[in-house]
């Protein structure tokens, strides 16, 4: 009889479902303080299930995670963080309750994203304000009736996303903003010349905000920077790329456009508000003449670049990069070094080799608008002057 009880109680144990004998681990959380928005990340061992609420009085969401083990420690959100004051949490019978204190009324989200070679399951928690807010930009306008020509700098990934990773550790997402920072500074020296970032810290922006931040700043231009890696670590150089339509200049372009493209899918986009066909069709606009421009722009910058160190094509190449897909302004991808290459990786986390690449490209972008500037700007009128004494 014992022994009859004992195989029932095995049949039973090995039929019940696979979650009910393991719960979930949370395993860490992650703040990422943007200036529009807080995403909170939860690194979870498997899908959780979870509710969230936003409650007032104080404002606060709170996040239930069902059958979830907590774990040691949890971070606290920098003081620059401009949506979450506090974070806490409770164990409950059958779930955990975190709490995220708002500083203000404000709306969330949530969404689950699968595992990749980065992270494992991850529930992302969005905050940002109730109402969309407007960017106020100030423009100082160097005379008057003319305005600078505006050059958005792109640093690539960021936050959730830290794009290639060195032998040593280096972060393609650190090294490139401090690129970007300094180049902003340089073109900024130049007069008649303004730069505007899309990224100023450590945050993940989609790549459709990217190209979106910079027409809402009426940008002439758009360079973002990369660090390079492919699988081969003696591969070196700079690159320059424009956007191709119709296919990649070499293997190797594909490969890169291919990695950067799937950028969002690391940083985590939620696609629940997303109309394919629409995105499909604004993608893949006519873009002509933001095209020559980008081809024109993108030589006189590689040019720049050989002055620098060794390039690693000898001309200007091509791919799909979705981050280069602007119908009306001109866009460029500059790869400063590979990352993936020891020797590179050093020079990259040199601040003299950086202020010399963004000097560089910085150059090239003023050499390109000296013959090019658009029609209203200082740059244009001072070449008319000229013209008119000759």
């Amino acid at each position: 009889m014992v022994r009859l009880i004992s195989t029932y109680c095995l049949l039973l144990i090995f039929s019940l479902p696979s979650g009910a004998e393991e719960s979930v681990r949370l395993k860490n959380i992650r703040v990422w303080a943007a200036p529009d928005n807080t995403r909170v990340v939860f690194d979870v061992t498997s899908p959780v299930i979870h509710d969230i609420e936003l409650l007032s009085g104080p404002d606060r969401v709170v996040i239930d995670l069902q059958n979830t083990e907590p774990f040691a420690e949890l971070p606290q959100p920098v003081l620059q963080d401009g949506y979450v004051r506090n974070i806490r949490h409770g164990q409950h019978r059958g779930f955990l309750r975190v709490v995220l204190d708002l500083k203000k009324q404000a709306r969330a989200k949530s969404f689950l994203l699968a595992p990749n070679k980065h992270y494992g399951h991850r529930l992302v928690v969005d905050i940002y304000d109730t109402e969309k807010q407007q960017v106020v930009i100030k423009e100082a306008a160097p005379a008057p009736g003319h305005r600078d020509v505006v050059v958005a700098v792109d640093a690539g990934h960021g936050g959730e996303d830290p794009g290639a990773i060195g032998q040593r550790g280096t972060h393609e997402k650190t090294v490139v903003l401090q690129i970007a920072k300094k180049l902003a500074q340089a073109i900024n020296r130049e007069r008649g010349m303004r730069a505007v970032l899309t990224r100023t810290g450590d945050y993940y922006l989609p790549l459709r905000k990217r190209v979106e931040l910079a027409r809402r700043h009426k940008a002439d231009l758009f360079i973002s920077i990369h660090a390079d890696a492919f699988t081969n670590r003696r591969v070196s150089g700079s690159s320059v790329y424009v956007l191709s339509n119709r296919g990649a200049s070499s293997e190797h372009a594909r490969w890169l456009a291919e990695r950067e493209n799937a950028s969002d899918l690391i940083g985590g986009v939620s696609l629940d508000d997303k109309d394919s066909l629409l995105a499909s069709v604004l993608l893949d606009l006519s873009q002509t003449a933001s095209l020559e421009a980008s081809i024109d722009v993108a030589e006189e910058v590689l040019a720049g670049l050989k002055k620098v160190g060794r390039v690693h094509k000898p001309g200007v190449e091509s791919a799909g990069f979705a981050v280069l897909k602007s119908p009306d302004i001109p866009s460029l991808l500059v790869e400063a070094a590979f990352i993936s290459n020891p020797q590179e990786e050093k020079k990259l986390n040199s601040s003299a080799y950086q202020r010399k690449l963004a000097s560089a490209v910085a150059a090239g972008v003023r050499r390109y608008f000296e013959d090019n500037a658009p029609d209203g700007t200082l740059l244009a009128s001072r070449k008319q002057i000229v013209a008119s004494t000759n």
